[in-house]
């Protein structure tokens, strides 16, 4: 008994025919069974099996909690939102910093990856042919009775060609997961980018709050040594007490002592921010190195509703996108529970000499259809399928925990921002009253009027306010700028730009859907 498979070729255009051999004793028995199998393939080739995707729509408040003193609910518009700051230095650097920082170039290579990835899933649907070609010298033993040549050659060459249905969409399910990637790695692409702006700020803002309470302290020392050299005048004169001149240089020393720390908090920033730019760590000193004011914070910020962030944070974009990946994994792994149909066919040239591997005789051919089905695998695939479940519903969890921590952290923000704002007023009237004290009491200490005690108080009081308003307002620009990245907002700006500007010829698009 032989089978085979067998094509009839049309003896009218439009016209085909198909089936499955059978020969028994010579006699060959058609079944025509194509029609019966084209319609299952058909009816089929439409089924996916595993979970549809749907995105979850988790509840937000209706408004945020803090609000007020500069908080608006006005529409979201923060995609530079740097630019608030009014500082051209401050821009330049981000933008220096999205050209060449690292991680920024590491993300793209992310999404560059993914990509690659999403193509090879949906070439696994597709039909392969290979080219192939040997030469084989064949010599048979003495002890096996044949009535051909002991020696003999074997030239072959053809095409091997193979396609397997995806009949219950595990290859569609692959490629809406590889897909779903794709869209994770540019979201997280463009969340290494809105964390990149803002670690540019904050680090600009540490630099110029260094700078300016270096400024302070250094004055307050200038200030110091005048009141020691006074305290020593009115000892040599008879007027003072060795104690005066002892407090004074103690002062003095306390706030010598402070200087080291601040001229490192300035090196550092300057370090990290080389470093953000994509440049060796002290590369931009001599441009920062002059001090430069604190940018004002801008007096109204608007922060759109909660309902926002769903659209405009990229982490949770991308969980979200992770979570899709998660649910179409699922049916991957599903698909592993139904049988496997595949074609494959070769075509080719066989002879026993060179001279005749190309003539007619020498072509042979083979089509075929294949059935694989796993039977039994002891439990295999049915824990693929647990497993890719869990992961699904730890995409989700995953999901709503990014939602929940971005509503805490732009509340958090907006907080400080709002109780900062608050304090600042209440910060530069402590300045103004501690100097007015501070004057007050060096004048009568000069008449004999006060003790030195109440000189030196007033000189540390009012140095603390001069340092604590800095340390404040370089703390509220930080926690705005927190609050923008909370927002979401920057990687806007990016995506602008590049659509205007489209990479140069054979440069990779690390935003643009291939």
């Amino acid at each position: 008994m032989q089978a085979g498979a067998y094509l009839h070729w049309p003896d009218r255009p439009g016209e085909w025919h198909g089936g499955v051999a059978l020969e028994i004793r010579g006699g060959l028995y058609r079944l025509r069974i194509v029609r019966w199998l084209v319609g299952m393939v058909l009816l089929l080739a439409g089924c996916t099996v595993g979970p549809d995707y749907r995105a979850p729509q988790p509840a937000m408040p209706d408004q945020w909690h803090a609000r007020e003193n500069g908080l608006c609910e006005a529409a979201l518009s923060v995609t530079r939102w740097w630019e608030l700051f009014d500082d051209d230095r401050l821009q330049d650097l981000i933008g220096r910093a999205v050209e060449a920082n690292r991680d920024l170039k590491i993300a793209e290579a992310r999404v560059r990856e993914a990509r690659a990835l999403w193509r090879a899933a949906g070439a696994e649907g597709g039909p392969t042919l290979d080219a192939a070609g040997s030469y084989t010298r064949l010599r048979r033993s003495e002890n096996v009775p044949s009535s051909a040549a002991r020696d003999q050659d074997l030239y072959q060459a053809g095409f091997d060609a193979g396609w397997e249905i995806d009949l219950f969409g595990g290859v569609r399910r692959s490629v809406e997961a590889a897909h779903a990637r794709v869209q994770a790695a540019e979201e997280n692409r463009r969340d290494v980018l809105v964390t990149l702006s803002a670690e540019v700020a904050t680090n600009y803002l540490i630099l110029r709050g260094s700078q300016r309470r270096l400024a302070i302290a250094r004055e307050n020392i200038q200030i110091q040594k005048k009141t020691v050299e006074l305290t020593q005048g009115r000892l040599a004169a008879g007027l003072g007490s060795r104690l005066a001149v002892v407090q004074a240089q103690a002062l003095l020393a306390g706030t010598q002592a402070k200087v080291p720390a601040m001229e490192a908090s300035i090196r550092q920033a300057i370090h990290r921010l080389g470093v953000l730019a994509g440049r060796e760590p002290g590369a931009l000193f001599d441009e920062l190195l002059p001090p430069a004011t604190i940018p004002p914070v801008p007096p109204e910020v608007p922060v759109g509703l909660p309902s926002d962030l769903l659209r405009r944070r990229p982490d949770i974009r991308r969980a979200e996108r992770e979570l899709a990946a998660a649910t179409a994994s699922i049916g991957v792994a599903t698909a592993e529970l139904f049988p496997h149909f595949s074609l494959s066919g070769l075509l080719g040239l066989q002879s026993a000499t060179a001279a005749d591997l190309l003539s007619r005789s020498s072509q042979f051919w083979t089509v075929g259809p294949a059935l694989r089905w796993p039977i039994f695998d002891a439990g295999r695939v049915r824990a693929a399928i647990q497993v890719q479940t869990a992961r699904q519903e730890a995409a989700l969890a995953q999901y709503e925990k990014t939602v929940l921590t971005a509503l805490e952290e732009v509340e958090s923000a907006m907080v400080g921002v709002v109780k900062g704002r608050e304090a600042d007023t209440a910060l530069a009237q402590a300045v103004e009253t501690t100097s007015l004290s501070e004057d007050i009491a060096l004048e009568l200490y000069q008449k004999g009027l006060v003790d030195f005690l109440n000189v030196l108080q007033s000189e540390q009081a009012l140095y603390q306010a001069q340092d604590q308003l800095v340390q404040h307002r370089q703390d509220l620009a930080i926690t705005l700028v927190a609050l923008f990245k909370a927002l979401g907002g920057g990687w806007e700006a990016d995506v602008e730009a590049m659509s205007q500007a489209p990479p140069a010829a054979g440069a990779p698009d690390p935003l643009k859907a291939e």
